[in-house]
């Protein structure tokens, strides 16, 4: 799926440079890679990191795994392959995000270390952010906030991550936390020192 079939085309490279746009926006372009099982808290979490950097006055969005299935990866299952390419295209949106000078997060289950790698491969260093979120499957299971893992267990959707699918941890993330013992807040404020500390974050006066 990843061979480029396109002919006699050329990168176009733009006379604004990300650096430009990151100064203007006051903030470095990333990507905040939320992986984790279904109901481990991506979204929400990634949801409240959003509304806590737009108060601050940052430019940011949330690419969520549900949202783009309803579009840009409709026409994707998922089977190994599907899930393969609904990360590698959702890899791509990332990177022009970020090169945009966003703070660009993403809540994809995306369970295989590889696509993740990839993902990480097109970004320069300190550009990606890999946040997993690491519930236990039996707390995961417990919320089960869309009833996914009632209708795993039961035989009505099959290759589910976690049940009937595997998950392949990060295996050295730059972010790890447990939903089970942080509450939100928490949870939130983890993520925010950790993008202060790295310098992604700039004041007013900078």
């Amino acid at each position: 799926m990843t061979k480029n079939k396109a002919t006699n085309i050329t990168w176009h490279q733009s006379s604004l440079s990300k650096s430009k746009r990151e100064q203007l926006l006051r903030q470095k372009g990333v990507v905040i890679w939320f992986t984790g099982l279904s109901g481990s808290g991506k979204s929400t979490l990634a949801d409240a990191v959003e509304e806590e950097l737009y108060g601050r006055g940052h430019l940011c969005y949330v690419l969520d795994g549900d949202n783009i299935r309803h579009g840009l990866n409709k026409n994707l299952g998922f089977s190994p392959e599907d899930r393969e390419e609904n990360i590698r295209r959702i890899g791509e949106v990332s990177k022009l995000f970020a090169d945009a000078g966003l703070l660009t997060m993403t809540a994809f289950i995306s369970p295989y270390r590889k696509d993740r790698d990839l993902a990480r491969q097109l970004l320069k260093d300190g550009e990606f952010i890999e946040v997993f979120m690491t519930v236990p499957l039996e707390v995961a299971e417990q919320r089960d906030p869309k009833g996914l893992y009632k209708k795993a267990r039961a035989g009505e959707i099959k290759e589910f991550t976690g049940i009937s699918a595997p998950y392949e941890e990060p295996t050295n993330p730059e972010l790890t936390i447990d939903t089970s013992e942080l509450d939100l807040e928490q949870s939130r404020d983890r993520v925010i020192q950790y993008l202060e500390q790295q310098g992604i974050l700039k004041n007013n006066s900078q």
